[in-house]
């Protein structure tokens, strides 16, 4: 075999040449598409621990509320330490229950018809004992009509007069007071429809009831009601401690804002499309508030900064229940095994909430400071790891912004501790909201912002009275009268 000649050679280095280029094109082309299935592979682990974390998302690691917990619902984990004592009412607690009347409205005596061994008559026999036996029971209901008969006399000067009618009396036929406080504490009390408020009127009554008679009866009673609202705003502004909150309803349509305002004596309610500042400059407590404001973490309420901040810290503890569950799936947060950031701050926030609660049963001023001060810093601690870790998906960017949050506003979060008189959480503002919740699954959205306005201003009221222990019926009874109950100012 004769040995190939230079040009040979040459053509097939060239060749070889050509082969290796497109070979190394392929493996640049392969590398580059390394490079991104490997930057989709990163989204798609992040976006599968999103949906992940979704999942595992409830009542008790967020803001969800129970009712959307469904069928599903995780299993009672209560962050309560427990208190050593036995289950149901405690030594003390005044229980509830019917008890027998010194005098009945109505007594019917049953006699012995004959005697049980020998069958004589027992009528004048000696009374020797009687056992009594109390049923309380509702009578028939009915309706009193009173007539107001308008008599016009003619004087001898042949002027002709005629009486006046009582006020509030103001046209031929019309329901009295008592009925329209039956009517507005059915709709906005006990959450009914319009429709079924008029149908359980008339089944009770026995007279036509309309829908529009029972909207027209609460259009009023919320109108009466505008003074009793400027004044519960202005006694809520110049509080101590107030808190603060605010939920979604649906209303003509589409979204709007429950915003309250509460505190141990007043409830203020308010309706707005909006959610944000505009909504609470226009329910006029936030502006002039100069005390200690209770609230979530939503933004627009620091921007009020005339008001000392505390932030809830049920909804840090819910929080902070997610980041340590997202621990537990995953094992990503940082530390020794087992331990998570977020379980050290809410061990050391519940630490200082019991010395706090001690310290409201002894009746102290205040509590332990270096307690206080070893709890801080062990928040501190535990948040300043959070805060300094590497996020790889918009969860962890959640739980690394929640750790920042809390370094930031420690002493926010720990206002209960320093100033015994604030609360641990916002509770008190989450229970006035809670009844716009109930009022919109029995009975729907509301259908006017003026309807959800007359709403607000009927639940401020009653729940105002109820603080004051006047019962919802006689607050309701004496506002349809005309007579609208206030609270006595300190």
């Amino acid at each position: 075999m004769n040995a190939p000649t230079y040009s040979e050679l040459a053509e097939l280095v060239s060749v070889l040449n050509a082969q290796l280029s497109a070979l190394t094109q392929k493996f640049t082309a392969l590398e580059d598409e390394m490079v991104v299935l490997r930057e989709e592979n990163h989204a798609l682990k992040g976006r599968i621990g999103e949906l992940e974390a979704q999942v595992r998302t409830n009542s008790r690691n967020s803001s969800k509320p129970p009712s959307s917990d469904g069928l599903g619902k995780p299993a009672p984990k209560s962050l309560r330490k427990p208190s050593g004592r036995p289950p149901g009412g405690q030594a003390g607690h005044e229980g509830t229950t019917l008890r027998q009347v010194a005098n009945p409205d109505v007594v019917v005596r049953h006699e012995p018809p004959q005697c049980g061994g020998c069958g004589a008559d027992l009528a004048g026999a000696t009374v020797v004992g009687t056992s009594r036996a109390q049923v309380f029971d509702i009578p028939p209901i009915a309706l009193h009509v009173v007539e107001h008969q308008i008599i016009s006399r003619q004087c001898q000067c042949g002027t002709t007069t005629a009486g006046h009618a009582p006020a509030g009396v103001n046209a031929p036929v019309q329901y009295g007071p008592s009925a329209q406080a039956v009517m507005v504490y059915l709709f906005a009390g006990q959450f009914l429809s319009r429709e079924r408020t008029a149908h359980a009127l008339s089944d009770l009554f026995g007279a036509p009831v309309s829908p529009a008679t029972v909207a027209a009866a609460t259009t009023r009673a919320a109108d009466d009601l505008a003074p009793f609202v400027s004044h519960i705003g202005a006694q809520i502004a110049a509080a101590a401690v107030a808190h603060f909150d605010e939920t979604g309803l649906r209303c003509e349509g589409r979204l709007a804002w429950m915003h309250s305002a509460s505190t141990e004596r007043y409830s203020l309610l308010h309706a707005h499309p909006n959610r944000g500042k505009t909504a609470m400059d226009d329910m006029g407590v936030l502006p002039t508030f100069t005390g200690t404001a209770v609230h979530d973490a939503f933004a627009p309420y620091d921007r009020y900064t005339g008001a000392t901040h505390s932030l809830c810290n049920s909804h840090l503890l819910r929080e902070l229940a997610a980041v340590a569950e997202h621990h537990e799936q995953t094992g990503d947060t940082p530390g020794p095994d087992g331990w998570c950031w977020a379980t050290q701050v809410t061990d050391s926030l519940l630490t200082v909430l019991a010395a706090v609660n001690q310290a409201k049963e002894s009746a102290a001023d205040a509590i332990d400071t270096d307690l206080l001060a070893t709890q801080t810093e062990l928040i501190r601690h535990g948040a300043l790891i959070g805060a300094n870790t590497t996020p790889t998906n918009k969860v962890e960017q959640k739980h690394r912004a929640l750790a920042r949050r809390i370094l930031k506003r420690t002493d926010d979060y720990l206002r209960f501790a320093t100033d015994l008189s604030v609360s641990f959480t916002n509770n008190a503002a989450e229970q006035q909201i809670r009844m716009v919740k109930i009022r919109q699954k029995i009975s729907g959205s509301m259908r006017t912002m003026k309807g959800a306005k007359d709403f607000a201003a009927i639940r401020s009221y009653i729940a105002t009275a109820a603080k004051h222990g006047i019962t919802m019926f006689d607050a309701l009874n004496r506002l349809t009268s005309q007579d609208p109950w206030y609270p006595a100012t300190t």
